[in-house]
């Protein structure tokens, strides 16, 4: 079995499973392999985007029905709390839609906006907007680079799976460098 079976065949299972956690790196490899043909690039985004929004319902939910317990388990998730429920209260639907964006925040970012006094309906409104434009911006960056390593290097048959090893590294390293910063 080769590296473009191998895509075709669960890749959009993993990309479900990515996207329902902090899933910037493999929604990047899905884009990219969405412009090398290995996956339909606009059942890409349709999966990233619905399985974005559904994570970030989840913990949403998480927070509305057990903020508390969970600040209480994760104190460095409550030392976020006070500034981000100020920024919610006077930016919203700013921080509702662009949380997703903030690394490091994807998954306590709903968690604590779940502890705010949004109505769930409007959480669930921006929340899917956002969704639907993450999944275009980061599935883009795939398809781009993808691109991209079309033009500098002409055919990239042979060196797709290094490109594929190559990004998921480098996601892999923005992990550890963020992960590393907030501890």
């Amino acid at each position: 079995m080769n590296l473009g079976s191998l895509i075709e065949t669960h890749g959009y299972w993993v990309l479900v499973a990515g996207c329902l956690l902090e899933g910037e790196t493999i929604l990047v490899l899905a884009g990219f392999a969405a412009h090398r043909g290995y996956l339909n690039p606009f059942v890409v985004v349709a999966i990233a985007a619905v399985a974005g929004f559904a994570g970030d319902q989840f913990y949403f939910w998480l927070g509305r029905r057990h903020g508390n317990a969970v600040l209480a388990r994760w104190p460095a998730l409550a030392a976020h709390n006070d500034r981000l429920q100020a920024m919610i209260h006077r930016y919203h639907a700013t921080v509702i839609v662009g949380v997703r964006f903030a690394y490091g925040l994807r998954i306590a970012g709903p968690v604590l906006i779940g502890m705010s006094p949004i109505s769930s309906a409007r959480f669930a409104l921006l929340n899917a907007l956002g969704a639907l434009l993450w999944a275009c911006l980061i599935g883009g960056i795939g398809w781009i680079f993808g691109h991209a390593a079309e033009a500098l290097l002409g055919d990239i048959r042979n060196a797709e799976g290094w490109l594929l090893l190559g990004l998921a590294a480098a996601g892999f390293i923005a992990w550890r460098i963020g992960r590393s910063r907030r501890h």
